[in-house]
């Protein structure tokens, strides 16, 4: 528990001089500033929470990652919400999404990573939001469905920062995302930027989109755009034939240098997975920093690790938090490293797979 706690500290530590980097990114623009700053500074409250509920052995991760629904209006090439998160079982309902939401908020969650599938998908998602004004809502959405009247629904939230997925300039994002994608997603970032709504982008690395979308002038002209956050997320090959998109040695090397000198250079908050894992000492997942809620209500190490013991429809949120299967991850002395750029839980993912199977059948067992 100990060394939990000290996990636990340093993780906190590093978010809130990330909270501390937006307060002064933002200041630059006072209505930005005034309209952000009360969400970020109340993240304080959430990391005092949790430290308080370590001794009660509930050890709550800052971070959920909740994909509120499996269904998508895009089919982008190696999807790997589409390869792993689509169950001919039913979806949560609203009220259970909102009940799950409110259990992590009174754990000391400090932000909801709200994704898909298109978040957005869910009409009511924005109305579930509104209930929960101390809560940091990341929405990861492809922009299409950023109309005049959801604009007008996060202009009234400013705990709400939509994420708008980008994979570079037209051709690559068209290439993955569609014919018309980057246009429908520069006209969104468009109507953000004049409503005063910070906003995110999120790329996907890939060997192929890797020099244009670490490029200073592309960062720029996002940045002129009104976008103060960015995502980078390496490609992890959940589609089969598709390994030929990770990233080269080379480039994981290269990406260290370059995300430093962005950081020391540009007026915006970079977030980096997997790098900033091996910053923080290893894989985050499984609980150390956040966890995975899929649209069926199984709560999962992460996004890429599709294996559960627990459902939240089954159970609390706390009680799920304590699952054997989590809790094998965490305690069992395997090395999660990712300094290779390369999610730790995929690749050792038939080790997370024979960890679910085994405890299924001592589950059976004792049933018996």
């Amino acid at each position: 528990m100990e060394a939990h706690l000290k996990e636990g500290k340093s993780l906190d530590i590093s978010i809130l001089h990330t909270v501390s980097r937006a307060l002064r990114i933002l200041w630059r623009d006072p209505r930005l500033f005034w309209r952000i700053a009360p969400v970020v500074v109340r993240q304080w409250i959430g990391a005092r929470r949790r430290a308080h509920l370590i001794p009660q052995g509930i050890s709550a991760p800052p971070f959920l990652i909740f994909s509120v629904t499996a269904k998508c209006n895009f089919h982008c090439a190696g999807c790997y919400s589409n390869a792993l998160h689509r169950l001919p079982r039913a979806e949560l309902t609203t009220r259970e999404v909102e009940d799950i939401v409110r259990q992590a908020r009174d754990l000391g969650t400090m932000a909801v990573l709200l994704a898909g599938g298109e978040p957005l998908l869910r009409e009511e998602l924005l109305f579930l939001t509104a209930k929960f004004p101390t809560l940091l809502f990341l929405l990861f959405t492809n922009g299409s469905l950023l109309d005049p009247q959801k604009i007008g629904e996060l202009k009234k939230q400013p705990h709400v920062v939509p994420i708008i997925s980008l994979e570079g300039e037209e051709r690559e994002t068209d290439h993955r995302r569609g014919a018309g994608t980057y246009l429908s997603v520069t006209e969104a970032m468009a109507r953000l930027q004049q409503e005063h709504i910070p906003f995110g982008t999120s790329i996907t690395l890939t060997r192929h989109n890797f020099e244009e979308v670490t490029k200073k002038q592309f960062l720029v002209s996002l940045l002129k755009r009104g976008c103060y956050v960015y995502f980078y997320i390496n490609y992890v090959p959940v589609v089969a034939g598709t390994e030929n998109l990770e990233l080269l040695p080379e480039q994981v090397r290269e990406f260290g240098r370059t995300l430093a000198d962005l950081r020391a250079s540009l007026p915006a908050i970079f977030v980096a997975f997997p790098y900033d894992e091996v910053a923080a000492g290893g894989c985050l997942a499984a609980g150390r920093g956040f966890v995975h809620i899929n649209a069926y209500g199984d709560l999962e190490p992460c996004p890429f690790s599709p294996y559960t013991d627990a459902n939240l429809r089954e159970q609390s949120y706390a009680q799920a938090l304590g699952s054997p299967l989590l809790q094998r991850i965490r305690e069992s002395g395997v090395v999660l490293d990712e300094s290779d750029g390369r999610c730790a839980l995929w690749k050792k993912r038939d080790w997370v797979a024979s960890l679910e199977q085994g405890l299924c059948r001592e589950s059976s067992r004792t049933e018996s």
